[in-house]
């Protein structure tokens, strides 16, 4: 692995793992849902507290875990719809679109109801931002590649989310989406060989239209976001 190879020619990294485990819980347990500041807010605390390598690696470890655990749940979301009705459904991480297209009146948004407890404006948004603000260093302490790989996969599962999922478009989860395709261009940037973009970026790439952002506490309209163009002016460098 060249990202092994590099952290181990360069000068050594000091890491605390018990640090990482403190601060992990200490950003699992005071933030989220059930906290009483707003989600930008919170996002801001996050990202401050996550502003060291330790902080780089925790953040790393958020967006993985929430990918893994949104992977799990429409696992055993399709194996209850079989269960229940014959009806199979496919569930692929590379590519979630097809999935929605077909059920996602069936399906439940996995990302408002995590194990780990993690919210996807909240926690996971700050943890997105850490690792694209600091990509430069991220082959310092881990395998840039499958996080690289889990961010695409909270990022589709986002926008499936408001296409089918009947998530709803405001500020909150706009910013989310925002974060996701800046930091992911930044990661791309900083590596020596990129993979190519995901079937569901690309697919998304090739629209062009512009959807209303909504007030986070109101039915009010406050702008809009054209996601194909975004993720076109940012993503194709």
């Amino acid at each position: 692995m060249r990202w092994l190879q590099r952290l181990l020619s360069g000068r050594r990294v000091q890491l605390d793992p018990g640090r990482q485990q403190a601060l992990l819980r200490d950003v699992q347990y005071r933030y989220g849902a059930h906290a009483q500041i707003r989600f930008p807010e919170q996002v801001e605390a996050v990202t401050g507290m996550l502003n060291d390598d330790d902080g780089l690696v925790v953040a790393a470890r958020i967006v993985s875990q929430v990918a893994d655990e949104a992977y799990a749940d429409l696992q055993a979301q399709a194996h209850e719809i079989h269960r229940r009705t014959g009806r199979r459904l496919l569930v692929h991480r590379r590519n979630y679109r097809p999935l929605w297209k077909e059920a996602g009146p069936y399906l439940r948004w996995p990302l408002f109801a995590l194990p780990s407890g993690f919210h996807p404006y909240a926690q996971v948004a700050a943890a997105v931002a850490v690792v694209g603000s600091r990509a430069s260093r991220l082959q310092r302490v881990t395998d840039p590649s499958p996080l690289l790989t889990r961010m695409f996969e909270v990022l589709d599962l986002t926008t499936a989310g408001w296409e089918y999922g009947r998530v709803r478009v405001d500020t909150d989860a706009a910013a989310l989406v925002d974060r996701l395709i800046s930091s992911a261009a930044q990661i791309l940037a900083a590596m020596d060989d990129p993979p190519r973009l995901p079937p569901p970026v690309r697919e998304l790439m090739r629209r062009n239209n512009t959807l209303d952002l909504h007030d986070p506490s109101g039915p009010r309209a406050v702008g809009g976001i054209n996601l194909g163009a975004t993720m076109r002016e940012r993503l194709l460098v």
